[in-house]
């Protein structure tokens, strides 16, 4: 498998990439989600990509009758078919009451629990309840599975990105998804510094 990183081609099966130290980082974002690595040698942003060429992770999670969960891809497909038990833009919940999103209930498919408008929104799919961490944390799994899958080694270090206008409430909850995946989160940072960061790696001026 070889991953285009630009002038550099890689063979990910040569295990060249295998460094203990390897930190992702993932933008965890409303409708599409990916994950990217600073290159070891080239020092330079390069997104993960499948054998297909596929970054983009659909951020979109479905829920079957048999208990089965669908990250991306495969769990779009029901966004139409099965609306209830398919979530999406769960993004626009995290860290959110009830109070908060009242307005915008309407534009959603599945059923968010409004028993207790003041407490952290719940997601109600069949017989059982969902918070947003829970289903943020889907989608992280899916994009750690992603980044192991292509770089042949463990991944439990990332920097994950969320918008500039997120509260603590929002960024503490990024966090606590990130931990419920499996992963340890060293830094959230704001989406216009991490592209301010990524197109000046490797700009050689003063300043």
């Amino acid at each position: 498998m070889q991953i285009d990183m630009g002038k550099i081609s890689i063979n990910i099966a040569t295990g060249s990439l295998q460094k203990e130290d390897m930190i992702v980082g993932i933008d965890l974002g409303t409708t599409n989600s990916l994950v990217a690595i600073v290159h070891p040698e080239s020092r330079q942003p390069v997104v993960l990509k499948e054998h297909d060429g596929v970054a983009l992770v659909p951020s979109v999670i479905h829920f079957d009758d048999n208990g089965s969960i669908l990250v991306g891809d495969p769990a779009k497909k029901f966004l139409v078919t099965e609306p209830g038990n398919t979530i999406f833009s769960v993004k626009r919940l995290m860290g959110k009451s009830y109070n908060d999103i009242r307005e915008h209930v309407d534009s959603l498919s599945y059923k968010i629990i409004d028993d207790d408008t003041e407490s952290l929104v719940k997601v109600r799919v069949g017989e059982r309840f969902y918070s947003p961490i829970e289903l943020s944390s889907y989608i992280l799994k899916e994009l750690k599975s992603r980044a192991e899958h292509i770089l042949k080694t463990p991944v439990s270090r990332v920097v994950i990105t969320v918008p500039a206008y997120f509260n603590d409430a929002q960024r503490q909850a990024t966090r606590d998804a990130g931990k419920l995946a499996g992963l340890d989160v060293l830094r959230i940072i704001n989406e216009p510094t991490a592209a301010s960061l990524a197109y000046g790696l490797g700009m050689k001026k003063n300043g």
